[in-house]
């Protein structure tokens, strides 16, 4: 579990480095004419990267095992951070920099999704039952702590070292301390971590049948017997990438243009938000144990829907200082992408051990990609509903998808889930012949008819 939320820690900081560290560098980078669209060129290699990583580690977790996966990735990872604190500059290479970079990061996001793929769910089979969403929101809480580390530290090498130095070299170090930080997580994992029992007993009779080669591959978790439970995560993981999306990325910039705040002053606001992101994970995870999974996420939806635009109203359309700034901006993020805190337990909840990391990680990697379109979509949503409206209308959109897809998951109440993850995962077996489309309750199953 400490491996769990250390490397997830480490995980989200190589993923955030580009795009918060790297921004001043790239005139540098990249030449001053190409700067601009460099930055979505390499957000894009990254989000290719990770769903299609997180397909192939995952089968790769599910066959092989999730402690030597684990490894596997994140010494991928540790490499392709390093080559990009080595990279030469533009005087140097030309285009040849940038396009360095570009691949390396669509690597990267190919071993970072692998990380997390494995890593989450092996903590979350070595968890006790009721410390699960706990353990969940902790290791969800390390994404905005990431994002904290990497804003305040950009922050301070600016002011230390000045944009200009800065720029030549200085955000080599942010890359360097990521890669390095990776290898010690290789360490700990080696020396450290197991896979959990859980993982290694026999199938149950049930679906014993169903568990040949090549019949628990991906095609099974998305078009076969899982395919009710992995669209209905689909749904509900879209509307957290929509609001994180909006909440987070879309207003950085807002507070540097419109807040008039600059680069520095919103990244200053946002490391303050973060930090209240982080707290609320950690608490919105362990509530999940005490309310059930499906009741929070339909009501934290619903606070997002309703209590999100109106949120956004109010930090763009007043006057605002980093500090004020960064205090609406956490309540903003508090409301809405704090609900990601039970999102680690619930996942690996709802699928089992036999294809688990192929499902959480598939789920939780390609439901970004629609979202993370919003450059193409958010412009014309703009011309139709206002420089702010759009924003709003997307983050209330999010916001009943977290509704929705809760909803159509199962209650997964205290008394529910106070078992075993296989055991769980377990009361939702859809048996062979019925509806595959469905999404099986455990409630509709005595404990006395438990898989294991």
């Amino acid at each position: 579990m400490r491996g769990g939320v250390a490397g997830n820690y480490v995980d989200q900081l190589n993923i955030f480095l580009p795009v918060t560290a790297l921004g001043p560098a790239l005139p540098l980078l990249a030449g001053q004419d190409a700067a601009a669209s460099s930055v979505a060129l390499v957000v894009m290699a990254t989000l290719i990267g990770r769903p299609l990583g997180a397909m192939i580690f995952g089968r790769i977790s599910d066959a092989v095992g999730r402690t030597s996966t684990t490894r596997v990735a994140i010494a991928g990872t540790a490499a392709c951070t390093w080559l990009i604190a080595l990279v030469p500059s533009h005087d140097v290479l030309g285009w040849g920099t940038m396009a360095a970079v570009i691949a390396l990061r669509f690597l990267g996001g190919v071993f970072l999704a692998g990380e997390y793929t494995s890593a989450i769910p092996l903590a979350m089979e070595w968890s006790a039952p009721r410390r699960r969403g706990l353990v969940s929101g902790v290791i969800m809480s390390m994404a905005p702590c990431a994002q904290a580390t990497i804003a305040f530290v950009t922050v301070g090498l600016l002011a230390l070292l000045g944009p200009d130095a800065y720029a030549a070299w200085g955000w080599r170090l942010s890359f360097a301390a990521g890669g390095t930080a990776s290898l010690i997580m290789l360490a700990y994992y080696t020396r450290r971590v197991a896979d959990a029992p859980v993982v290694h007993r026999p199938l149950p009779a049930v679906v014993a049948a169903d568990a040949g080669p090549g019949r628990q591959g991906l095609l099974t978790v998305v078009f076969g017997r899982y395919a009710g439970q992995f669209w209905q995560v689909f749904a509900l993981m879209s509307g957290l990438w929509l609001l994180t999306n909006m909440t987070v990325i879309v207003l950085t910039g807002r507070l540097a243009t419109d807040a008039g705040l600059g680069s520095g002053g919103a990244a200053l606001a946002m490391g303050i938000a973060s930090v209240a992101q982080a707290i609320a994970m950690a608490f919105a995870g362990h509530w999940s144990t005490r309310t059930g999974r499906r009741r929070l996420f339909v009501g934290w939806g619903l606070l997002a829907a309703l209590g999100g635009p109106l949120v956004w109203w109010w930090i763009t359309g007043s006057a605002h200082t980093a500090l004020t700034a960064g205090l609406a901006a956490a309540v903003l993020q508090v409301i809405t992408v704090a609900a990601y805190g039970p999102v680690g337990a619930y996942i690996n909840e709802r699928f089992p051990a036999r294809v688990r990391a192929t499902a959480y990680g598939t789920a939780y990697s390609l439901s970004i990609v629609v979202p993370a379109l919003y450059p193409a979509y958010l412009p014309l949503l703009g011309s139709w509903l206002g420089h702010q409206g759009a924003p709003m209308a997307l983050i209330a959109l999010g916001g009943m998808l977290v509704a929705a897809g809760g909803a159509l998951g199962p209650r997964l109440s205290a008394a529910e889930i106070d078992d075993e993850l296989e055991a769980v995962a377990g009361r939702q077996e859809v048996p062979a012949g019925e509806n595959l489309g469905r999404v099986a309750s455990p409630s509709r199953r005595r404990p006395d008819q438990e898989t294991l």
